[in-house]
């Protein structure tokens, strides 16, 4: 496949990620060259710069990776603050950015985490961009 053979459906686009989310699969890239795992998915490795990426369904569990706590987010969330958000190393070698479902007092590095799914509220389709929002939003919770 060629980046010209890409459009919003394909799950290395970010509509295609997130269309394929929405459906209950988590997908990522693998470089079949240096086996990075890419999430979400892309038409090239970022680690070797190959274009040899298979899409492949990734665990939704992981461990926290790094973690903060957002006290001053934009405006439309401002009443959500503070909030957690994570990035997630993921069972098969993959790291995504994601909220997490718990305070930051209660989160530490290496803590187990479970990837979930759920519908954007009003305020997340207020401030969405035209085509994000009917895009899914995933929260890690704690296990």
């Amino acid at each position: 496949m060629t980046d010209s053979d890409l459009d919003a459906t394909d799950p290395q686009t970010l509509p295609g990620f997130f269309d394929a989310l929405a459906d209950g699969e988590l997908l990522g890239g693998v470089c079949a060259d240096c086996g990075q795992v890419l999430l979400p998915p892309r038409p090239a490795c970022y680690a070797c710069g190959s274009r040899a990426v298979d899409v492949e369904p990734q665990p939704r569990e992981g461990q926290i990776f790094s973690y903060t706590a957002v006290h001053t987010p934009p405006p439309a969330f401002a009443e959500d603050a503070p909030y957690t958000v994570a990035v997630v190393e993921l069972a098969a070698g993959g790291r995504l950015l994601g909220r997490v479902a718990a305070d930051y007092a209660d989160v530490s590095i290496g803590d187990p985490v479970e990837l979930t799914v759920r519908e954007p509220t009003a305020t997340e389709r207020e401030v969405a961009l035209d085509y994000e929002t009917d895009w899914p939003v995933h929260v890690f919770q704690p296990r």
